[in-house]
């Protein structure tokens, strides 16, 4: 459901088979590469479902790709069809039509394309179709160029199973508010699985706090997910102490980390149904921390990412691919049975990412003696710092600055040291009137961690620029860096 558009099962079925057999009739076949260009219309889940029922190859489109990217991406997955939502992107839609020069097929009526919501002239039956569906998504890209992650129709016969048991479990049925939209791998779950379980899917064309909190009340959700940015807005919104929002049994948080200081701050407001999640489009669930916060014996639990979930098995390797011992930082490799196939159109990736049925997960980690999971950064954000150079990491860095009452958010990027090869470089974002100094924080961090953690620089910003799923973008927060101080690519640190 959407607002006051509302599908029953028997609705949304039937609409899945029309939509198929709208697409077969205006030629879209099996093993057909369709690019979609829709942004969260109530429509998107039956698109997919459509696109799977006629075992097509469907490229999800982020409707913020920069056009850059969008054009490489496209290259690579040599398009045969166009899906697209000329309701809400039209002229978007007109300029990929044209672009690409494949058919398209519209969501409505007005585009360059013929219509395919409404019923086909023939009844469809899938059991003719042949073949197994796939899809293509771009990973969010917070430090470069996004990659084309490729699941097969393996993946979503695992949700399918998950969905399944769910049901099996005898659990009531999750109301799920879901603010993704499809073209990431966080949307697909929301929507599909959820569906898949038998529960109510209610989704939001856009995240603004005031609207998610009412439909919270109005709708009775019982699940939703948010990043932490959306979850800062939401307890920061002058409605939260107004709205009743009682009905929520699970609020998860993910896609990127949280600070303690916020992670408390939820917790105290909502109870134990706070859940931290951890997960890539590469392999969508890998841990979760429900009921977050209740052993308060144990606070430094708060900065853990969880026990892995489900089928999933972890390892902390080291640089020559032996596991490390707990305590020991290291890679985190992953493996499951919702690992992605590979990078489309990029072998050599591929064979570097997913090694004998592991994904390098690039996040750097450590378990602890009872298997809790903590990540540190990322691996192409680790920092050999001062004259001893030592390795140094953004997180602990960020966390201890966010515990500071007068910050709100931090992120640490690597930065070159004249002296020393690299530095950190810390962005803050203060709260209204807040006096604290460089000092005052240089303090901070040289008392909970060490001397050659602290930032050898400190910069005060209104905000934190953020990817599409709420990441804190640190490859527009390297760029900025490098133009502000005219810093070239060869000038940049070297990846260790």
């Amino acid at each position: 459901m959407r607002r006051d558009q509302r599908f029953t099962y028997a609705e949304l079925r039937a609409a899945i088979l029309n939509m198929a057999g709208a697409m077969h009739e205006h030629g879209i076949r099996p093993g057909m590469t369709v690019v979609v260009l829709v942004d969260r219309p109530i429509e998107a889940p039956i698109v997919q479902l459509a696109l799977h029922a006629l075992g097509t190859r469907s490229v999800w489109i982020d409707v913020q790709a920069v056009r850059r990217d969008l054009g490489e991406y496209l290259r690579m997955v040599r398009p045969e069809f166009l899906c697209y939502d000329p309701r809400t992107l039209a002229g978007q839609g007109r300029q990929l039509a044209d672009r690409l020069g494949v058919p398209a097929v519209c969501l409505g009526p007005g585009g360059v394309g013929p219509d395919v919501l409404g019923p086909p002239e023939r009844p469809f039956d899938p059991a003719r179709i042949t073949g197994d569906p796939e899809s293509i998504f771009q990973t969010s890209g917070t430090t470069g160029v996004p990659k084309l992650v490729h699941h097969r129709q393996s993946f979503y016969r695992q949700v399918v199973e998950l969905g399944e048991d769910l049901i099996a479990s005898g659990e009531h049925r999750l109301r799920h508010l879901s603010i993704s939209g499809l073209a990431y791998m966080a949307g697909q779950i929301s929507a599909l699985l959820y569906l898949f379980a038998g529960g109510t899917l209610v989704l939001l064309s856009e995240f603004e706090p005031e609207e998610f909190l009412g439909t919270i009340e109005r709708e009775r959700v019982n699940s939703t997910f948010v990043s932490p940015p959306m979850l800062h807005a939401v307890l920061d919104s002058p409605l939260l102490d107004t709205t009743d929002v009682s009905s929520l049994e699970m609020l998860s948080v993910g896609a990127a980390p949280i600070t303690t200081p916020r992670l408390r701050q939820a917790i105290d407001r909502f109870g134990p149904i706070v859940r931290i999640t951890y997960g890539l489009s590469e392999c969508t669930f890998i841990s979760a921390f429900p009921e977050i916060g209740a052993d308060p014996s144990r606070p430094e639990l708060l900065k853990s990412a969880g026990l892995p979930y489900g089928d999933v098995q972890v390892q902390i390797r080291g640089d020559d691919g032996t596991v490390l011992d707990t305590g020991e930082i290291g890679e985190l490799w992953a493996s499951s049975k919702l690992t992605f196939a590979g990078y489309w159109g990029q072998p050599e990736l591929t064979a570097q990412t997913l090694v004998d049925g592991w994904v390098r997960t690039r996040d750097l980690g450590y378990r602890d003696a009872d298997g809790y999971l903590y990540l540190v950064g990322r691996a192409d954000d680790m920092i050999i710092a001062g004259k001893f150079c030592g390795k140094i990491f953004p997180r602990p860095i960020e966390d201890t600055l966010a515990s500071h009452p007068q910050v709100r958010a931090a992120a640490v990027i690597p930065v070159p040291d004249p002296g020393f090869s690299q530095a950190a470089h810390a962005y803050v974002v203060c709260s209204g009137g807040a006096t604290v100094t460089v000092e005052e924080l240089a303090d901070l961090v040289r008392t909970e961690l060490a001397d050659w953690w602290v930032p050898a620089s400190f910069e005060f910003v209104e905000s934190l620029p953020l990817t599409a799923m709420g990441k804190v973008n640190t490859s527009a927060l390297r760029a900025k860096y490098a133009a502000e101080h005219g810093i070239g690519a060869d000038e940049s640190p070297a990846l260790t």
